[in-house]
């Protein structure tokens, strides 16, 4: 059996926003890893090197993954209505 070799495609700060992508990335089929400083997780830390979060994917998923982060960060999946559209459309009336 050989052992799976991952890559680094981004590193974010804080936990948050490292869940955001990991979230993004598994929807698309792309298995994430997160690496960050124990002590940075352990106080929650967001800012400065204990802050970082390394997202890994495996090397096989590494382009398409960073495809992904890349049209993530350039807003190709939000959408054209407003967040709370489908609330105001139900409230009114």
């Amino acid at each position: 059996m050989s052992e799976e070799k991952w890559e680094l495609i981004i590193e974010v700060s804080g936990e948050l926003q490292a869940d955001i992508l990991r979230n993004l990335l598994e929807v698309q089929g792309i298995k994430v890893f997160l690496n960050q400083e124990g002590a940075g997780r352990a106080y929650g830390l967001t800012v400065g090197p204990m802050g970082q979060v390394q997202v890994l994917v495996p090397e096989h998923q590494s382009r398409e993954a960073h495809q992904i982060v890349e049209d993530y960060y350039a807003g190709k999946f939000e959408s054209d209505e407003g967040e709370y559209s489908d609330l105001d459309e139900n409230t009114q009336g």
